[in-house]
């Protein structure tokens, strides 16, 4: 016999999933262990004779072959069928289910436990993998587990996986009408008596800008279905978090807290009884039962109630428990749920600094020349004293220059009437006010004086990556965590981590934040947690702008870290005045390099230039950044605990779950052509996909002719010059360099060179001939392999062409004068080479080039010729005459320029087999080279 275990009180996934399993093993019968939740109970009084059903004391206890749980990983939520688990005579014991993070005591042989919405879905993708049919009934149920798990596709632990089951048990037939009835079917009498009463005596207060709400009721008997009147009560009262606690004097409290754990919880029952036969009778001891609902991010209500043996998800959960003076219970959970809550983001981290503004008589036309070049939606006006008296926003602006107002001052058009905030106001606040007036952007005061500005795209970007990041499970296995603050210790290596919390500690004493920025927190959320992360390159950025006007606070901050790390190099550089410190080869940190500047925003005078960079805020900071991944940043200061608060404005953490490279905006390609470099290095090295618009915006930046333009129109455009080979380094030097180098082919971004290069069949076949060359004949590198593979891009040009790439590169000089004078070299041993009838020809004439020159000759040239130059490195090249300058001194001859002449004419010698040995040298040097003493 093989059995299919419902967790008791039973709800309708547990039920809907051990349906399907019955279907899927032929012959399988559903048990349910102990009661069911009371919809469940309506439903099985009309639809039990439908499903292979058996009650627990019909089961024969010896014939038991193999059991299947469901909905649950814990024994004590099966009542007295978890004896079964420890038969002798078990073949197998399987495991479905959909709670994550619960620790099971179950000694599965097979077990299948995944983060979606129900455990009913992993059910329906096997039976969607067969050519079974299901009936009404079936699909009914399955499809009632999966709309009461996952609140009808709206609650948080909801997946595409979900939905994507619910459609194919609705062409299965399942019947809607009969799923609106189970899913909401009201509040019994005696639940909307309790509802008045919760509302009455429920208590809430406002913690960290959230609401949360908590109540204590009294009933004699236990009351069913208490989980619908906590999601009723969260619902009328607005509040983000609700912990509802119900006292009563019967046994089958217990029982009740599996049907109310809400949302599929897994929640166990009274350990040592059957709830089934207990039929809610009295006993001596009171039950608690503890129901808790929240929206707050970061929360975990499962984490809170599992240690009491209840448990759920982590936005719904429950648990009952025996307590001696059930009123303490609740105000301690309270209390630990608000430890869970995380800091809410403030203004300082939200707003954009500094502020943009201008004076009441500046003109409506200059106006809109700023908001032009800074990308603003609108402008702070201030007066003399720098005092905000108004905001004037790009649609006063058009307005007035609509009715050709340019010439007007913006004192005439902007809003005076303003609500402003404080840099610590929080996100929720900062929403309630925008909501409650209808505002667009909030100015951040402080002491008076205007230092930064929250906009509703701030806050709505911000809202919506919250949802995501909560509502979403990842699709691949990753070690970042599930919230916004990241345990960044864990990840790091001990001593990077102290330098990091030190560095922390000199900006808090400035009153500065500092944050750990760019491909560093990138790499420590997708590193494997369980080995420490020494990382090589951190970048650390200060936002200190609004207290202390000075760009030079990185160098500040770097000076003072240094005093505590007295091993690194201090190097200053760059008109902004950033510093790097600089470790190699350190007992400790190894070779480390840890840049740390002022947060700052920049302006692109003109495509393809260096930027022109101001002081800012983190947020403009990070929006500067290349790419949504490599734009996040954890906060080192003001943090509570080992945890970082993670900011990601532009949804760098859906772009890591999804693995795709996405530019942060249209223009970036456009500004900075290396981007596309930059975008394909990450997509090879981190085996990501280029997302589909990013792709569009870089076809488009490279058909525009926009770089050629900015050559023609500029002196220089240095990202087509040095900072253009830099990232080439990068690329040609890596270990998968090919696999980046066909993708900037496919894309065409080789024009970024010159107009008319492309990686064509034969350019990629060069390009891969010129590596086996030097792995051939350069093993120990001496020479540079990455600049020979990028010269012989370049040397797949015009000859007249070749020099100003090289030039506009800025490579070495003998780079430069090797591809300026290749076309003559390859002429002449094109030329030449097939004419030499003796080896010693051969060498006379190709020693007079250098290897680069040679190899960069063979690859573009017939196979002849490569044949010819091939046999010279592999064999005539490695010849040396029997005698050498030593030798000529034994043998008396003179010292002096003659020796060379001597020495040439042994080597061809030994080349043409003339002579074999010293004593044929020494004939051959007493016939043609007699010594005169």
């Amino acid at each position: 016999m093989d059995l299919i275990l419902c967790h008791t009180i039973s709800d309708f996934d547990a039920l809907g999933a051990a349906v399907g399993l019955t279907r899927l093993k032929t012959g399988a019968k559903l048990v349910l262990t102990g009661g069911a939740h009371p919809a469940v109970r309506d439903f099985l009084a009309l639809h039990r004779d439908e499903y292979a059903l058996i009650e627990r004391r019909s089961v024969k206890v010896d014939q038991i072959h193999s059991l299947v749980v469901v909905d649950t990983q814990k024994r004590d939520r099966l009542g007295k069928a978890a004896q079964w688990f420890d038969l002798p005579h078990l073949t197998a014991i399987e495991l479905y289910d959909h709670h994550g993070d619960t620790h099971s005591d179950i000694p599965a042989t097979f077990r299948q436990v995944e983060s979606v919405g129900a455990t009913t879905t992993l059910i329906v993708e096997q039976l969607q993998q067969t050519s079974i049919q299901l009936t009404t009934a079936e699909a009914t149920v399955m499809a009632l587990g999966i709309h009461v798990d996952t609140g009808s596709l709206t609650f948080d632990q909801t997946t595409p996986r979900d939905a994507m089951a619910l459609a194919w048990l609705m062409t299965q037939g399942a019947n809607i009408r009969q799923i609106a009835d189970y899913v909401d079917p009201g509040l019994s009498p005696q639940l909307q008596q309790l509802l008045t009463t919760a509302l009455d005596q429920l208590k809430s207060q406002r913690y960290q800008g959230y609401t949360l709400s908590w109540v204590f009721l009294k009933t004699p008997n236990y009351v069913p279905g208490l989980s619908s009147l906590a999601s009723r009560l969260v619902d009328l009262t607005e509040s983000d978090a609700l912990l509802l606690a119900a006292e009563y004097g019967g046994a089958g409290g217990a029982g009740g807290a599996g049907g109310d754990g809400g949302a599929g919880g897994d929640v166990p029952v009274e350990r040592l009884e059957d709830v089934s036969e207990s039929n809610h009778q009295h006993s001596k001891s009171s039950r608690l039962t503890i129901i808790g609902r929240s929206r707050i991010p970061g929360t975990n209500l499962n984490a809170l109630l599992q240690p009491l043996g209840g448990g759920g998800h982590s936005q719904a959960a429950a648990v009952t428990l025996r307590h001696e003076n059930p009123p303490e219970v609740l105000p301690q959970l309270v209390d630990q749920f608000k430890e869970q809550i995380p800091q809410p983001l403030s203004a300082l981290e939200l707003m954009s600094s500094p502020v943009r503004t201008i004076r009441p008589d500046t003109t409506v036309g200059e106006a809109q020349r700023i908001l032009l070049r800074y990308g603003h939606s609108g402008l702070s006006v201030v007066d003399e004293q720098d005092q905000l008296i108004g905001i004037i926003s790009r649609r006063d602006i058009d307005l007035a220059l609509h009715h050709g107002l340019g010439h007007a001052p913006v004192k005439g058009y902007m809003t005076r009437n303003l609500k402003t905030i404080t840099p610590q106001t929080s996100l929720p606040e900062i929403e309630s006010l925008m909501v409650t007036y209808d505002i667009g952007r909030l100015p951040v005061l402080e002491n008076g004086q205007l230092v930064g500005i929250v906009t509703r795209t701030d806050v709505l970007r911000q809202l919506r990556q919250d949802q995501e990041r909560w509502g979403e499970t990842c699709p691949i296995p990753m070690t970042y965590p599930s919230s916004r603050l990241l345990n960044m210790r864990e990840r790091l290596a001990p001593a990077l981590w102290q330098l990091l919390t030190q560095a922390a500690q000199e900006a808090q004493e400035r009153g500065w934040h500092l944050y750990v920025v760019g491909g560093a927190v990138r790499d420590v959320l997708l590193a494997d947690k369980s080995q420490p992360l020494l990382l090589e390159d951190v970048d650390l950025v200060v936002d200190g702008f609004h207290r202390a006007a000075d760009v030079g606070a990185g160098v500040t901050l770097a000076k003072a870290l240094r005093e505590r790390y007295p091993n690194a190099r201090l190097d200053v550089h760059g008109a902004f005045q950033t510093a790097a410190l600089l470790w190699h080869n350190d007992s400790v940190l190894d070779s480390l390099w840890i840049d740390i500047a002022t947060a700052r925003t920049e302006f692109y005078p003109y495509p393809a230039a260096n930027p022109e960079v101001e002081a800012s805020s983190i947020r403009q900071d990070l929006y500067r950044r290349d790419f949504t991944i490599n734009a996040m940043a954890a906060r080192l200061t003001g943090r509570r605990g080992e945890a970082l608060p993670l900011l990601d404005f532009f949804g760098g953490m859906l772009d890591l779950r999804s693995r795709q490279i996405r530019v942060l905006h249209a223009n970036s390609f456009i500004e900075d052509p290396t981007r596309i470099y930059r975008a394909v290095r990450f997509a090879v090295r981190l085996d990501f996909e280029l997302e589909s618009q990013t792709q569009d915006y870089i076809q488009y930046a490279l058909e525009s002719g926009v770089y050629e333009r900015s050559l023609g129109a500029n002196t220089r455009a240095p990202a087509l010059e040095t900072r253009l080979k830099a990232e080439l380094k990068y690329i040609l030097e890596a270990p998968y360099w090919q696999r980046a180098f066909q993708l900037i082919g496919s894309l065409g971004a080789l024009r970024c060179l010159h107009p008319s290069l492309k990686l064509d069949p034969l350019l990629w076949w060069r390009v891969r001939l010129i590596d086996r060359w030097l792995r051939r004949f350069d093993p120990d590198q001496t020479l540079k392999h990455w600049q020979m593979r990028l010269e012989v891009l370049i040397a797949y040009l015009d000859p007249q062409e070749r020099g100003k790439v090289a030039e506009n590169l800025q490579l070495p000089i003998d780079s430069i004068e090797r591809l300026q004078h290749l076309g003559q070299a390859q002429t002449e041993v094109v030329e030449s080479l097939p004419q030499c009838q003796h080896p010693s020809e051969v060498v006379l004439l190709l020693r007079q080039y250098k290897l680069p020159t040679l190899v960069l000759i063979a690859v573009h040239s017939s196979r002849a010729i490569r044949r010819k130059l091939w046999h010279y490195f592999t064999n005539l090249a490695i010849v040396q005459a029997p005698l050498n300058g030593n030798d000529l001194k034994g043998l008396e001859y003179k010292p002096g320029p003659h020796y060379k002449e001597i020495l040439d004419a042994l080597l061809a010698a030994t080349l043409d087999s003339v002579i074999k040995n010293k004593a044929d040298a020494k004939a051959f040097l007493e016939q043609h080279y007699p010594c005169s003493n």
